[in-house]
């Protein structure tokens, strides 16, 4: 190493110690300083935990709607005037039509059916209003639907049009409190229903539809025993993966447009949900809410490198006499601007310092005492720490310039 290297290292090392002594000696000064950006790194981690945690909770919902899911809907009818018994949405879809998916489609793996219509579900004397869905075991499974309790129907219920039921548990709650209702007997109208199981909770869906309220009952029993309708409401479809959900829409489409001989100019239908396209519809007004408390977050560190700003230049103020007698003694410009340099370094590191922990433990708190779903995130906290370090540099820079410009004469005769 050579002798001007190690006379830097030197000049460097002495800056720091008396940059610590400086700092501890004005202990009011540096606390006040330090707590600006204490403030604005922890609300950069606090809001980035709260960030990721909704963009997860959106991934979550929409994966619990089902795995690698396309939804075909019956599409809303138009109305004619004057024609009674009008219903709200196109008859067109068949059950046929999902078999037909599975055997002409390359690229799905299993199609089902499914009806529903909110209905008065009660049980003694208590009764809730909840969605009533048929669908096959198929269905069951596409949709990630299991029992927490019981069972689920299966092939031969569906098969024999029994009349058995599984519950979601906010019907559970809303019927039974905290009684167990499998073995019980719930009535649609004046069907009876066998409850033979509950399902597992799966919280709400992208939207904030409650998908645990809900009682489903095998297809045949809805569509001949409950609701006496040739026709289905929704096919549900499972592609391979989520890389073919876009060329399985399209194959889809065709498949439903031969079989209804769809007409050019003619409006479809049905309309077809991909859940590839929702879950980055949601997932970008996740991470665009995400940026915007970021955002705001980073105004709050800002504000912080301000206060330190004006901090330094009031320790200038303050300092003229010992710059003054440094600059006399022999001290360069260069060694006075390093000076306050470092120390505005070594107050937003320490400030930076202090939000890491402040932010790591108010995120940790909210995260295990409160309902928040928050992701601790050190990408984060390294990104908050940075940047209130290069805040600092930067900020420094400018009362560094002033104390490096005073001549010490003029230093000394200003005292």
């Amino acid at each position: 190493m050579s002798a001007g290297r190690r006379r830097r290292h030197r000049q460097l090392a002495r800056g720091l110690v008396l940059s610590l002594q400086l700092l501890a000696a004005h202990r009011l000064r540096t606390a006040l300083s330090v707590s600006g950006l204490l403030v604005g790194v922890a609300a950069v981690i606090v809001m980035v935990a709260i960030g990721e945690g909704a963009e997860r909770r959106v991934l979550e919902r929409v994966q619990g709607m089902g795995t690698n899911l396309l939804v075909v809907s019956a599409a809303p009818a138009q109305r004619v005037v004057g024609r009674p018994r009008q219903v709200p949405v196109h008859t067109m879809l068949r059950a046929a039509d999902a078999e037909a998916i599975e055997r002409e489609s390359t690229l799905a793996v299993a199609a089902a059916p499914a009806v529903n219509r909110s209905m008065v579900v009660r049980w003694e004397g208590v009764n809730t209003t909840t969605m009533v869905t048929g669908t096959t075991t198929r269905g069951l499974g596409i949709r990630n639907i299991s029992a927490a309790s019981g069972r689920v129907f299966d092939d031969e219920d569906d098969h024999e049009r029994r009349r058995v039921a599984l519950l979601g548990p906010t019907v559970v709650r809303s019927l039974f409190a905290a009684a167990n209702p499998v073995g019980r007997v719930v009535r649609v109208g004046n069907v009876p229903f066998d409850v033979v199981g509950v399902t597992r909770a799966r919280g709400v869906d992208a939207v904030g539809v409650d998908l645990d309220d809900i009682m489903l009952v095998p297809f045949e029993t809805a569509t001949r025993r409950l609701l006496n309708i040739p026709y289905v409401h929704t096919l549900f479809i499972q592609a391979r993966s989520t890389a073919d959900l876009v060329a399985l829409e399209h194959e889809v489409r065709e498949i439903l447009h031969g079989r209804y001989g769809g007409r050019s100019g003619m409006l479809a239908p049905f309309v077809i949900q991909n859940q590839a396209t929702l879950l980055r519809t949601e997932r970008g007004a996740a991470q665009a809410m995400n940026q915007l408390v970021v955002g705001v977050a980073l105004l709050a560190l800002l504000a912080g490198g301000i206060g330190i700003l004006a901090v330094m230049l009031i320790s200038v103020r303050e300092r003229t006499r010992e710059i003054g007698l440094r600059r006399a003694l022999g001290a360069k410009r260069r060694d006075i601007q390093i000076q306050f340099v470092l120390e505005s370094a070594m107050l937003a590191a320490g400030g930076g310092l202090a939000g890491v922990i402040a932010g790591l433990a108010a995120a940790g708190g909210a995260a295990l005492l409160g309902p928040w779903d928050l992701v601790m995130s050190w990408r984060a906290a390294a990104l908050g720490l940075a940047c209130s370090t290069i805040l600092g540099l930067v900020i420094g820079a400018l009362p560094a310039a002033r104390a490096a410009r005073l001549e010490p004469i003029a230093a000394l005769r200003a005292e």
